[in-house]
């Protein structure tokens, strides 16, 4: 099988194309959502806030860790949920998945995208959108006496009180980000089973359709190899007989087969003229034939001046 056999067998319908394009306007809402969050929270201007809103009330280690690392000369350890890194990482991935989504849309209008390149796409946003979710929900574990063994305090706790007033909404788009991360996350998902099931159907027809096939053909190879003796062979219909075919007729047949009859009449008069089968010979006193014998004679033979029969 060649290169041209392989990509001719790789199927490029969707199973359900309605559902894809509602996806496109889905993915776009929360796509542009997704961006506006992210762009806001960076550079930095709620994470440092809540690291510290955390650190007051014992639930995080403290921001200023840094700074005594740097004093003493020692590495500097930022908590993964608190470093600039997630910030970036968010806009990038957001921005990269924005610029796919328009690709896809010029793609499926040309009718060009096919579920296995939405199978790779996908999976290379899943995996991105996955690490996204675990750099904002590790652990903080740099503070022995303030651990975080699970996800930041405002995934995990609510964002009214004890929480500062003026940091309760950059609370809430915190988690906001989150949700969006995840919600995108399990989108993407949603795209990949569908890539998935549209490249798996028609394998599927495919492989009924053969064993369908093959059954029959077995079935036929079978019937072929019967001993004969087991096979009643019915004998074609003897041609002019009852249930058999009519002796073909042409204008041609049909003129011989009356030219025929009437050389057989005439021959068969004069047989019965020369072995005289009996017939009486009815004659006028001047040994003439009636004329009602002209017209009809009835089972007597007409026999003419000169002893012929007419």
């Amino acid at each position: 099988m060649g290169v041209k056999d392989c990509y001719a067998a790789i199927p490029r319908q969707w199973k359900f194309p309605k559902v894809i394009i509602y996806l496109f306007g889905i993915e776009l809402l929360i796509e542009i959502a997704a961006l506006a969050l992210y762009g806001i929270a960076q550079p930095d201007l709620y994470r440092t806030r809540l690291w510290q809103e955390g650190s007051d009330h014992g639930w995080n280690s403290n921001p200023n860790s840094i700074i005594y690392d740097y004093a003493n000369y020692r590495p500097v350890h930022t908590p993964l949920p608190w470093s600039q890194f997630v910030t970036n990482f968010n806009v990038v991935i957001s921005v990269l998945a924005l610029f796919i989504l328009l690709c896809k849309g010029i793609m499926y209008i040309c009718h060009v995208f096919y579920p296995i390149f939405s199978t790779f796409i996908h999976s290379a946003l899943i995996a991105l959108y996955a690490v996204s979710i675990h750099a904002q929900a590790a652990s903080d574990m740099s503070d022995p006496d303030h651990p975080q063994p699970g996800a930041p305090w405002y995934i995990t706790k609510s964002c009214g009180a004890p929480v500062k007033p003026s940091l309760q909404g950059y609370c809430k788009q915190a988690k906001g980000s989150f949700a969006v991360t995840i919600m995108l996350c399990a989108l993407f998902v949603i795209y990949l089973m569908l890539s998935i099931w549209s490249l798996l159907a028609p394998m599927t027809r495919s492989a009924i359709r053969n064993r369908k096939l093959s059954t029959s053909s077995e079935d036929a190879e079978a019937q072929s190899q019967r001993p004969w003796e087991m096979v009643q062979v019915q004998p074609p219909p003897t041609p002019g007989t009852t249930g058999g075919l009519k002796s073909p007729m042409t204008p041609r047949t049909t003129a011989f087969n009356t030219l025929s009859g009437k050389m057989g009449g005439g021959k068969e008069k004069k047989s019965r003229m020369g072995k005289g089968k009996g017939k009486e010979v009815v004659r006028g006193p001047d040994g003439k034939v009636p004329l009602r014998h002209h017209i009809s004679m009835g089972d007597q033979v007409y026999e003419g001046p000169s002893g012929q029969a007419s």
